[in-house]
């Protein structure tokens, strides 16, 4: 895996964020009915690609050993930027943040409600005792998560987002950080607020590799087997994002999609669907373009169009 994929990560995001620039790296795990797989992907634009990732043999949450099995790789992979790890509640152990913190990495890890912490010289308590209602953001400095020696202090963010785009989370976000503000590690929407919002980008991935694109929820393939449908899945899922990413700069993603519709503020497909179905159009185009050749003779007033048509399929098809 490390021979075939690295290299053409490597040179993707070398291409979207400058060398010494901040990049965040999400740790996650999907499991489904075949597989468990512990992951680490770089959130670039809001998109998580996928580095470098392990079937768990069993099912459930994965330990501290295995979350070191698939950052270590990555950390040596992307050693010229300044990397950010960030981990939702199942990464929430000390042991990882201190590991992260030893590596001179920055981290925000989602904490569980019943996590004790203690403040200077304040005796220990719950994390959901903290007083938090939505719109209110804390702050905690140096505060220490256990009574044994050798842990350093972290900071510690209690923060409730207010509603947003109709919807309401449901209890706060408590992060474990070594950030040194609340401006930086908050979890505000939209993603440019805050490092730990930048998570939402490999459940888009998610859905990508699953129901929105690849179907691996359905693969009953051996382990071994899985492993190279993950990377062939990944080469394809990364090769849609660029392709999705230059028709949209070339404004030509309306030969593909309908980009945007009446009462939505948004855009309607993403770069990975704009690209996926860019493909599907220029495959499309190949099996018809003779019958189509010969319609178009017989409507002239429409060569114009026809012609705005296949510049578009020329620019859609040039090579990354």
């Amino acid at each position: 895996m490390l021979v075939l994929w690295f290299p053409i990560v490597k040179q993707v995001i070398s291409r979207q964020i400058a060398a010494g620039s901040q990049l965040v790296v999400a740790l996650d795990r999907t499991q489904g009915q075949e597989y468990n797989v512990l992951i680490v992907s770089a959130i670039v634009q809001k998109r998580a690609f996928p580095l470098f990732w392990t079937l768990l043999n069993k099912q459930g949450a994965s330990n501290l050993a295995e979350q070191k099995q698939v950052l270590r790789p990555v950390i040596r992979l992307l050693k010229r930027y300044k990397l950010i790890v960030v981990g939702d509640r199942e990464f929430h152990l000390r042991e990882l943040a201190q590991w992260l913190h030893r590596q001179h990495l920055s981290f925000v890890l989602r904490q569980k409600g019943n996590t004790t912490f203690r403040e200077k010289r304040q005796p220990f308590r719950s994390i959901d005792t903290i007083p938090v209602k939505p719109g209110i953001h804390l702050f905690y400095p140096q505060i220490s998560r256990t009574k044994k020696k050798g842990f350093s202090r972290f900071n510690l963010v209690a923060s409730w987002q207010k509603k947003y785009r109709g919807q309401q989370e449901d209890e706060p976000w408590y992060l474990l950080t070594n950030l040194p503000d609340l401006k930086g590690a908050m979890a505000y929407r939209p993603a440019s607020y805050g490092v730990y919002s930048q998570r939402y980008g490999i459940e888009a991935m998610f859905k990508d590799c699953k129901t929105g694109g690849y179907n691996l929820e359905g693969c009953q393939a051996s382990p071994e087997k899985l492993i190279a449908l993950i990377i062939l899945i990944a080469l394809a899922m990364t090769e849609a994002w660029l392709r999705g990413k230059r028709t949209q700069l070339q404004k030509q993603e309306k030969y593909v999609c309908r980009p945007q519709e009446p009462g939505r503020n948004r855009r309607r497909h993403s770069k990975f669907w704009i690209g996926l179905y860019g493909e599907n159009w220029l495959i499309a185009n190949e099996c018809c373009w003779e019958w189509v050749e010969s319609m178009m003779g017989l409507v002239r007033n429409k060569q114009s169009f026809y012609q705005r048509g296949l510049k578009a399929i020329k620019l859609i098809g040039q090579p990354l």
